[in-house]
């Protein structure tokens, strides 16, 4: 049987589980090889806060009998712990940044094919967290070394729902341009072209999105007709 979903479970991961859980839930049970977060009747619920890469042939075999609610944390507020690297404390202080809804879409673009599986829905959770940092010489060059030990959920704001591909098309603003680049979507949704370039292909495998002609070097994307 497999474990993903159990091994090196960490903190957000545990409490996430302990919050979206209600009785008469059932949790960490086999159902089809699989090692499933919370099983809810007839419906299977996952929570993914890492790569979708790991999880996504357990997806795709869950799926083709049971409808799956995969839950992905997005962190709103968050701040960062340091710690020694045996875990005393040093200091706190909150990220100047702010997860938005549409930053999925660097998960979804693993996953593409399975978005209109009529089993399948997605319950983003708009979260605050607390990231650990530890000073043990480990981490990214990025971090100074420093290495991301776990993540602490302090609050869950808001869980946004998609039941079927046609739902992220509310997240395009409504002055976007017709047709559009990715350029042009980064700027208008504030976010980075490389984002914008993972949502564009998602939403392309969807059938949510066509490329219609190039600006340039620039692809044109516009919706599809329905």
């Amino acid at each position: 049987m497999s474990n993903i979903g159990t091994l090196k479970e960490g903190s957000l991961h545990a409490e996430l589980k302990a919050w979206y859980g209600r009785a008469p839930d059932q949790f960490e049970q086999p159902v089809d090889g699989y090692v499933v977060d919370i099983v809810r009747g007839e419906r299977l619920i996952e929570i993914q806060t890492g790569n979708f890469t790991a999880i996504k042939q357990k997806l795709g075999r869950l799926l083709d009998n049971h409808p799956v609610h995969l839950l992905y944390p997005v962190a709103q507020e968050k701040w960062i712990v340091r710690e020694t690297a045996v875990g005393l404390p040093l200091s706190r202080r909150k990220s100047p940044k702010h997860g938005q809804v549409v930053d999925v879409f660097a998960e979804l673009v693993r996953i593409p094919h399975l978005l209109a599986h009529p089993h399948f829905s997605l319950g983003v959770l708009l979260t605050q967290q607390e990231e650990i940092w530890r000073d043990d010489g480990r981490g990214s060059w990025r971090r100074k070394r420093w290495s991301i030990a776990d993540r602490r959920l302090l609050a869950v704001n808001e869980e946004v729902v998609f039941s079927q591909p046609a739902d992220f098309l509310t997240l395009l603003p409504d002055d976007l341009p017709r047709p559009f680049t990715n350029k042009q979507l980064a700027q208008t949704l504030s976010i980075r072209p490389h984002l914008a370039q993972r949502l564009t292909y998602t939403l392309r495998h969807c059938d949510l999105l066509t490329a219609v002609g190039k600006d340039g070097p620039s692809y044109l994307y516009d919706f599809n007709r329905r």
